[in-house]
């Protein structure tokens, strides 16, 4: 989180476009943020080509796409880590199967350290990987997200949490390993 990941996914998006190139745009339905837009912190947005909901194929999707608009150099997915496995799958064949590079951005754990499910699968059988990194609070480099509840931090509860918990805000913080460690009283799983 804050790394810049959806602004890196936005100007990859432009040098395709740049050179002549159509890209597709597309992420989960689960992120509710901006609905059917990828939005960075810097106020860079854009509409999504095509939204996939938990058990919807990608490799559908994107093919439907293609017949409708033609050519396409590039898949851009936004929050891959709220991907199924099997998407993740999806994302491989598209890569392989219709030699179309797919270009994943997302974060590989939750709140509690868990690797998201879409995340595993990608650090599976990713190409390659690139990692966008952000800094802690204290400036070393962050490794985990914590949750925040009505401004106090949690260490338990459902993975995904992106709208409101009952009537309190949730937000998230960048945290290096020891910040992470001291809010959470040194508790891991």
């Amino acid at each position: 989180m804050n790394s810049g990941k959806s602004t890196a996914l936005l100007q990859a998006a432009y040098n395709y476009e740049e050179r002549g190139q159509r890209v597709a745009l597309t992420k989960p339905t689960i992120d509710t943020k901006d609905a059917d837009r990828i939005s960075s912190r810097l106020g860079m947005s854009r509409e999504v080509d095509f939204l996939v909901g938990a058990q919807e194929s990608i490799r559908e999707h994107f093919t439907a796409h293609r017949a409708e608009v033609g050519e396409v150099a590039c898949l851009l997915l936004d929050e891959a880590q709220f991907l199924t496995p099997d998407q993740v799958d999806d994302l491989l064949r598209i890569a392989v199967l219709d030699g179309i590079p797919v270009l994943a951005y997302g974060i590989r754990t939750d709140f509690r350290t868990q690797a998201f499910p879409g995340s595993r699968r990608l650090l599976e059988i990713a190409h390659s990987l690139e990692e966008l990194k952000t800094i802690c609070r204290c400036g070393r480099k962050a490794l985990f997200n914590a949750r925040l509840v009505g401004g106090r931090f949690v260490f338990d509860g459902d993975q995904v949490a992106i709208d409101q918990l009952s009537m309190d805000t949730v937000t998230y913080e960048s945290m290096c390993a020891s910040c992470y460690l001291e809010e959470s009283a040194g508790t891991l799983r």
